[in-house]
């Protein structure tokens, strides 16, 4: 029960936040953006509690209770990602819009922008939807006489009820607490779990030689296959651009990324260690569940003050993680396709209304994804991941790195991203069913190769346009006269 009590006080706390920073909303700039006000600390914890959620927690629960040490292929490509956009954070934040596809449009057409909202719907509903998933678990493991369909309900309801209140406000000022929770917890859970697990030579002695080789079971193209989909999503991401867009200057917004890759990594490797020592120890080895394995230590091979404290951290970043994945795409709907192209002169009420109802509209599609699609949560992130990394990434990042790309080229580039990832998935989901991928190769391949090919092919074969360009040069042109 003191599980159960620690969860529900600590999410009451960040709800009753919420609520209390409603009040400060007053535009889109607000709900959306947080009134470009964030300083780097408030942006390394919203930065940090984003990226660390389901994913981490269950995906990489998974492949360290499967694979040991050799798991950390999946979050090292984030760890590239964010040392790359480091250099192009403050060109993101100089450009001060709201969403990807207002960069998009800027840098291509119109076409670019349309296609990369839906890109980025998909992809994070799917995202959202693991998010309630990994919820409905840890509600399952402290409560389990409600289940896992109600922990899924209770999940869902709470996450988009918290960003429906606040937007990216509320978010990020919870994110700190969220964020230092959940590094504290892990810091402090690794010693205490080693010890009770008898130390290293017991875990070594108990695990196949496996899970400490540098590929596990693997092969390079299967380790590939995890590193690729997470580099190619983080240097896309939308909430990550959308935290750029809310800092307070292009300094703040670059600093973020130190404090955001030195959390990241040390997060990301003792989850991940924690799986593996877990793994180790008798009462959880073969688990029915194997991506519960975290939660399972929490509730089970830690003390209980610091046992309550993970699972609280663990909740949190859930409801963290699917409040800002929830808040991306309902943005993108509101902004990028009601306000630009149905109602351009539609007032600053009309469209917080409209993001509130997105957000729960989206919350909605979300649960019912969670409900009926996906064997398990890795197999849903890495899907999430790929058709967002395939989709959008290469010609967002020909915005900042590849001048020559042009405006075909972008869309081609999309399209055929997307529908690549779209015959790969149909084959390996339905046809298939879920136990392999056509002709053996995994999705982020042909879709990546899909998109390159398109976006260099096509733009070389059209016309430059070096005044599209020029906005997201470098070094602005600050020549007299220009």
């Amino acid at each position: 029960m003191v599980y159960l009590i620690t969860v529900v006080a600590y999410l009451t706390l960040l709800f009753g936040i919420s609520v209390w920073l409603s009040f400060r909303v007053k535009s889109q700039e607000d709900f959306m953006v947080a009134g470009r006000t964030l300083t780097w600390p408030v942006l390394v914890g919203t930065l940090l509690a984003t990226w660390i959620g389901s994913g981490s927690i269950f995906g990489g629960g998974t492949l360290g209770y499967q694979q040991g040490f050799a798991a950390l292929w999946q979050p090292a490509g984030a760890w590239l990602g964010i040392v790359i956009i480091y250099f192009i954070a403050g060109r993101a934040r100089r450009f001060g819009q709201f969403t990807v596809p207002d960069i998009m449009e800027a840098r291509y057409s119109v076409p670019a922008r349309v296609l990369a909202t839906v890109a980025t719907v998909v992809s994070y509903v799917i995202i959202v939807s693991y998010q309630f998933r990994g919820g409905g678990r840890v509600i399952e493991l402290v409560l389990p006489q409600i289940g896992y369909q109600w922990g899924v309900v209770i999940t869902a309801v709470v996450a988009t009820g918290f960003t429906v209140f606040a937007g990216l406000l509320s978010v990020a000022y919870t994110d700190i607490a969220n964020g230092l929770i959940i590094l504290v917890g892990t810091l402090i859970s690794v010693p205490y779990l080693l010890h009770a697990a008898g130390g290293w030579t017991a875990v070594r002695a108990n695990l196949p030689a496996s899970h400490f080789a540098p590929l596990g079971t693997m092969s390079l193209t299967g380790a590939l296959a995890l590193f690729m989909p997470t580099l190619f999503l983080l240097l896309g991401n939308a909430n990550m651009y959308q935290r750029f867009f809310a800092a307070r200057d292009e300094r703040e917004a670059r600093r973020s990324c130190i404090g955001w890759v030195v959390g990241v990594m040390i997060v990301e490797t003792l989850v991940i260690t924690l799986a593996v020592v877990g793994s180790s120890m008798g009462p959880f080895r073969g688990l029915e569940h194997p991506e519960t394995i975290i939660p399972e230590v929490a509730r089970h091979g830690l003390p209980t003050v610091i046992g309550c404290l993970l699972l609280a951290a663990i909740v949190a970043i859930i409801v963290s993680t699917a409040d800002s994945f929830l808040l991306v795409p309902a943005t993108n709907l509101v902004r990028d396709v009601y306000q630009r192209f149905i109602n351009p002169r539609a007032t600053e009420r009309t469209i917080l209304l409209l993001s509130r109802l997105a957000v729960l509209l989206l919350g909605l599609l979300a649960f019912g994804i969670s409900m009926t699609t996906f064997k398990g949560i890795l197999q849903a992130v890495l899907a999430a991941y790929s058709i967002y990394g395939a989709a959008v990434t290469p010609a967002l990042l020909a915005v900042f790195f590849w001048p020559r790309a042009t405006s075909h080229g972008a869309t081609a580039s999309i399209l055929a991203g997307t529908i690549t990832w779209f015959i790969w998935e149909i084959g390996h989901n339905v046809v298939l069913a879920g136990d392999a991928y056509p002709l053996g190769i995994e999705t982020i391949y042909p879709a990546l190769a899909a998109s390159f090919l398109a976006l260099v092919g096509v733009s070389l074969a059209t016309d430059p346009q070096p005044e599209k360009a020029r906005p997201f040069a470098a070094r602005p042109n600050t020549r007299a006269g220009s």
